[in-house]
């Protein structure tokens, strides 16, 4: 399965990774290496849980990534 994953920096510089189609999956790491390898251990733990739990395992489709700059004021 394809996920698309979010990496942003937090304000101590830790790059946070979440993944918008699987609510609450989310995970960190010192640099971008090491927050996809995280993140990925942490979206095949969440899918197995819902597997475990008989629930529905989301996927992604038709997602579009798009980059605005909105001007203030």
């Amino acid at each position: 399965m394809r996920y698309t994953v979010i990496l942003e920096r937090d304000p101590a510089g830790v790059l946070v990774a979440h993944v918008p189609a699987l609510r609450g999956c989310v995970s960190q790491g010192r640099n971008k290496h090491e927050a996809l390898k995280n993140v990925k251990e942490a979206i095949a733990l969440y899918i197995e849980t819902l597997i475990e739990h008989g629930q529905t395992v989301p996927t992604e489709t038709d997602c579009e990534v798009v980059e605005l700059t909105v001007e203030s004021r």
